[in-house]
């Protein structure tokens, strides 16, 4: 699941770790932040699959940073998390746009149930299909086709792909494939982008006799319908 990406916002530094440790154990992208502030921007910011949401927040709390997101636009799926007991505080996080909730002390196992339940239902409610030209790619199900054809992806290369279909016809930059598919702390090498579109281009373009995704030198690259 690396190219699911996961907001976590916590205070608690330990169990913030704790939590982001666990989910990239399980495949996943996970950034963190400390304060509700700081959630907020981020969560604007970038593409997050799901917000990992505390409610005891410095700066903003999480009542107003999911209030604010929702005002915004920001669909994102939210599981919230509090250590406050009683029914009326998860009334107010479900009323304020939380998709789930969560009360401390919970089990790792119970939340990324939780957490892949909200995923499921945020695939569902994301665009059906993406088509350029005969290639047709499937966010909800993560799967792609070209003239017909099943193509097997890896979830990065897929994550790869469906950073270009979205953008068909314009050029993305290297910077902006490594700030959709991986996370704000990958440190590596920027040139990984390269390996994963030549990937792409042997099983998405060479064995159906095009040149559809293409290096726009200097700049970045660009799918197009045919080529």
């Amino acid at each position: 699941m690396a190219d699911v990406r996961v907001l976590v916002v916590e205070d608690e530094r330990r169990l913030a770790e704790t939590l982001q440790w666990g989910l990239e154990a399980d495949g996943y992208a996970v950034d963190l932040a400390h304060d509700g502030g700081e959630g907020l921007r981020l969560a604007q910011e970038h593409p997050y699959q799901a917000i990992v949401l505390d409610i005891m927040l410095p700066v903003l709390n999480g009542y107003r940073v999911c209030a604010e997101l929702r005002r915004l636009g920001v669909t994102t799926p939210i599981l919230m998390l509090t250590a406050k007991n009683g029914e009326y505080d998860e009334v107010e996080a479900l009323d304020t746009g939380a998709d789930d909730f969560l009360r401390k002390p919970f089990s790792y196992p119970v939340l990324t149930a939780r957490l892949r339940a909200l995923l499921r239902r945020g695939a569902a409610g994301r665009e059906p299909v993406i088509t350029v030209g005969d290639l047709v790619v499937d966010p909800g199900r993560r799967t792609c086709r070209r003239a017909g054809e099943p193509i097997a992806l890896t979830a990065k290369e897929f994550a790869v792909l469906e950073c270009l279909a979205r953008h068909a016809g314009q050029v993305v930059s290297k910077t902006d494939i490594l700030d959709q598919v991986w996370d704000m702390a990958y440190q590596g090498d920027p040139n990984i982008v390269e390996v994963y579109v030549s990937a792409l281009r042997r099983k998405v373009d060479a064995p159906f006799g095009r040149r559809t995704i293409g290096t726009v030198r200097g700049v970045g690259y660009r799918l197009v319908a045919d080529a």
